[in-house]
């Protein structure tokens, strides 16, 4: 089990910045892969940007250029830097995490935070 603790949501205007940041509750030595999804109203969650153990990392075309995920290992946390935001990137943001032999989309959830681009 792997409980994830995501922070750092906001309101932002367009073209600004926000850092999310997700603990998790064992060290994140032992996670394979971490990640962020994201779930805009009446719409499907969606990958954003998933980092693995050998510090790989895979982007969503939408945010490429854009965002820069990361993990610290030592403080068992990933983190995605979010630049250039736009009113598209409003959504909840979810921190996943799951071993290379569970499917992407499932594994561990945490609660959400929501990000929200607006003037």
């Amino acid at each position: 089990q792997v409980q994830l603790v995501e922070s750092g949501g906001g309101l932002v205007q367009p073209g600004g910045s926000l850092k999310l940041s997700c603990a998790a509750s064992r060290s994140s030595f032992s996670i394979d892969v971490m990640g962020w999804y994201r779930q805009a109203p009446g719409k499907q969650r969606e990958l954003v940007a998933t980092v693995i153990s050998s510090g790989a990392t895979n982007y969503a075309d939408s945010v490429k250029g854009r965002f820069t995920i990361s993990r610290d290992n030592a403080k068992n946390a990933v983190y995605l830097q979010m630049n250039s935001l736009k009113p598209e990137d409003t959504a909840v943001y979810y921190c996943n995490s799951r071993p290379f032999s569970t499917e992407p989309g499932r594994g561990y959830w945490g609660q959400g935070t929501q990000v929200t681009v607006s003037s």
